[in-house]
């Protein structure tokens, strides 16, 4: 099971979003839909899903949040064709970030929000062995501007199989960027491939709950470290949701959830969630009993 997945919040979307998304890349699926009822948005639905065999999540649960290109999805494609074929797709009913073009650090590359708002760079990386197919890029801008080295330095202390690849620097006369910030750096959090930079150029958004990493827990002692580590905004805390001190959102999840959500018992269902609804930090231990109508 991937120990941590990209979640992203919908206002109502989900479903639809994910079938137009597991269209786009091979070996895609939707493996399960769930839906809660009585929540503090109404009627919500958890969409779990593969791209590429990697594993998603996707919720509608109202207008609450909406993506921002502060964490982006970058799409490594072995061929020109590949990145022509998913830009359209793509842009279809949405807005080019970066024009498709030539860069210096790719033949073939456009950064685009499609039609839900959520943000892809498309690159043409021939075969440089990259194993990811879709690497999650965390843009650091405005208050978080020069913070994408101490970020990922933080993110490597908290995850106990971790890895930094290479860390690419702004050097002098490349203004508005600082020398020595992070124009491209790679690292890898239990076997999930990530990505990061510094932006000092004018932007009117920043990282949000619209998009979070579920960390999937096995005991209740993980849960209470991965929670103590990361949650930096007391205020921030609900249904096993966080924030971190650079304002990225996580879930820190117990793996045994999963197969509670997908129960088809609709009173162990709603048991459950009301439940976690009046959970911070999860307690499997109250999961369970709820679960178990005891």
């Amino acid at each position: 099971m991937q120990k941590i997945v990209p979640h992203f919040w919908f206002d109502k979307e989900a479903r639809e979003a994910a079938e137009f998304y597991t269209s786009l890349f091979k070996d895609s699926k939707i493996k399960n839909i769930t839906t809660l009822y009585d929540t503090p948005s109404g009627t919500s639905e958890t969409v779990a899903i593969e791209l590429s065999g990697q594993e998603f999540m996707l919720l509608s649960a109202g207008p609450l949040f909406k993506f921002t290109p502060a964490i982006s999805f970058l799409i490594a494609c072995s061929t020109k064709e590949e990145v022509d074929a998913l830009w359209r797709k793509l842009s279809e009913g949405g807005t080019a970030l970066m024009p498709l073009d030539a860069y210096p650090f790719s033949e073939r590359y456009g950064w685009v929000e499609d039609r839900y708002g959520l943000s892809w760079q498309v690159m043409f990386t021939g075969d440089n062995g990259m194993t990811q197919k879709i690497t999650p890029t965390l843009m650091f801008v405005g208050d978080q501007y020069g913070k994408a080295e101490e970020a990922i330095n933080f993110y490597a202390s908290v995850f106990h199989n971790a890895k930094i690849d290479h860390i690419l620097r702004y050097g002098a006369g490349e203004e508005p960027d600082k020398e020595g910030t992070i124009k491209h750096a790679a690292f890898m959090l239990e076997g999930y491939e990530f990505a990061a930079m510094d932006s000092a150029r004018e932007h009117n958004f920043t990282f949000n709950e619209a998009i979070s990493f579920m960390v999937y827990c096995d005991t209740q002692e993980e849960i209470d470290y991965y929670w103590e580590k990361l949650s930096a905004v007391p205020e921030a805390e609900q249904c096993g949701w966080l924030k971190d001190r650079f304002s990225v959102s996580w879930q820190i999840v117990p793996t045994v959830m999963d197969e509670m959500m997908q129960t088809k018992d609709e009173k162990k269902l709603a048991r459950v969630t009301e439940a976690f609804l009046k959970m911070k930090k999860f307690d499997i231990a109250g999961l369970e009993k709820a679960y178990e109508g005891r």
